[in-house]
């Protein structure tokens, strides 16, 4: 070989593992809020009844579409499209706990149920959601749970079966699981599920996941009396 192109090569193969161990090494994605992060832990002034968001690309939407809505309220949004509640978990004390946050309100499981990551198990991700919670309550954050938005199937993944049995068996257990342990539980489900179909409405989504302004609207009617009662409860 050409010792010129075999430097070439070699430098390209290096090049190609470099990126490659960087990807792996982030996989939870810990990056996309470090620096805004630490503008919220070195702010000499803390921000008053801080809650924080985490969640996937319905969150992450969210505070992208209606971003008013977070900063009126002194709400934070932490989530990251595409990811589940594996990663949530990675990075839940970089993006919620380092905050110091009153309460955070968790929203996930579709992208589980996606196989985004692993086969889907609801025991690990309920799992998972409990453990969030445990860690939020044992730093003093108020935890507020949430169901899943109804939906019937993923569009990025079209192979994958009865989902909306799993979205329904999954809000069944978290719901269960907030009334056990006292947590405030914002039920999206039971007002943005369009029968028989178990969809969600079609007004409120494009793509039968993620939601339209329409959708955020209904969701923050929902979701925001109750965040202020827990607020207000000590």
């Amino acid at each position: 070989m050409n010792p010129l192109l075999k430097k070439l090569l070699t430098l390209a193969l290096a090049s190609m593992y470099s990126l490659s161990m960087n990807a792996e090494s982030d996989w939870a994605n810990l990056q996309r809020y470090d620096a805004d992060n630490q503008r919220i832990i070195n702010n000499p002034e803390k921000i008053e009844n801080l809650v924080v968001f985490i969640g996937n690309s319905i969150t992450d939407n969210w505070a992208s579409l209606r971003p008013q809505f977070f900063s009126d309220n002194n709400f934070i949004g932490r989530g990251i499209s595409g990811q589940t509640t594996y990663q949530f978990l990675v990075r839940f004390r970089s993006d919620v706990v380092a905050l110091n946050p009153k309460a955070v309100v968790i929203n996930g499981g579709i992208n589980d149920i996606a196989q985004n990551n692993y086969i889907y198990n609801e025991d690990t991700t309920f799992g998972n959601i409990v453990s969030m919670a445990e860690i939020a309550k044992a730093n003093g954050i108020k935890v507020i749970l949430t169901s899943l938005l109804p939906s019937n199937s993923c569009y990025w993944r079209l192979d994958i079966k009865e989902v909306a049995d799993k979205v329904a068996s999954l809000n069944a257990r978290i719901k269960e699981y907030a009334q056990q342990q006292g947590y405030p539980y914002i039920d999206y489900y039971s007002q943005m599920i369009s029968q028989p179909d178990r969809g969600i409405i079609s007004a409120y989504s494009n793509d039968g996941v993620h939601p339209t302004i329409e959708g955020y609207i209904i969701m923050e009617q929902i979701a925001k009396p109750i965040i202020e009662q827990t607020l207000k409860n000590k």
